[in-house]
């Protein structure tokens, strides 16, 4: 004998509502993680503090050489004052181009669509590659799945400059697809027909 009533209703489940309350606290924790983050005055880059803690240790350094094999100190002051402003003229690129991104993203009313072509829009500008092609086999790692195809994860990112690879694209191996005919009617071929069945 069962001892469920007959009869008997299941309990109504409520289903809740959306309040927002998730994402403001996501949106409020994002926010103090920004705050940590932010640097701070006394840790900017000064460029006549660097050059100076530079030319600072060099003199060390060039101390211990033999006289004889010593370079002029204005020489190595000059290098030294030509490194600097280098690598922080490359830093402002690099920051300029970090800020047209997140401008690029603020704008209202941008579909996703939109905003992937502008940022790949930025990096192609900036020297940068984009491979997402599985004919580039070699940019690629395979990190999953089965088959003799592939199909692209993440693209693959190389510096037009140099070459050299930024960060490996990722594939996932997949069914070979069938291929159409060239006659463009859709129609399969028979080995392909026997493939499948």
């Amino acid at each position: 004998m069962s001892s469920k009533k007959s009869g008997a209703k299941p309990a109504a489940t409520t289903v809740k509502k959306p309040t927002g309350q998730r994402h403001r606290k996501q949106a409020r924790a994002w926010e103090a993680e920004m705050q940590l983050r932010t640097y701070r005055p006394e840790q900017l880059l000064n460029p006549a503090d660097l050059l100076a803690r530079f030319t600072e240790r060099t003199r060390e350094l060039l101390g211990e050489l033999p006289e004889e094999q010593r370079p002029a100190g204005s020489a190595v002051s000059t290098v030294l004052r030509q490194a600097v402003l280098e690598a922080f003229r490359t830093r402002e690129e690099y920051v300029a181009r970090l800020v047209e991104t997140d401008s690029t993203s603020c704008t209202t009313g941008m579909s996703a669509l939109n905003l992937r072509r502008a940022i790949r829009t930025s990096l192609v500008d900036s020297g940068i590659r984009v491979v997402d092609s599985v004919d580039e086999r070699e940019h690629f790692v395979v990190v999953e799945g089965e088959g003799d195809g592939f199909e692209v994860v993440r693209p693959a990112y190389l510096d037009q400059a140099t070459g050299k690879l930024i960060l490996s694209g990722q594939l996932r191996r997949v069914p070979r697809r069938p291929t159409q005919p060239v006659d463009g009617t859709g129609t399969q071929d028979a080995a392909t027909k026997e493939d499948q069945s």
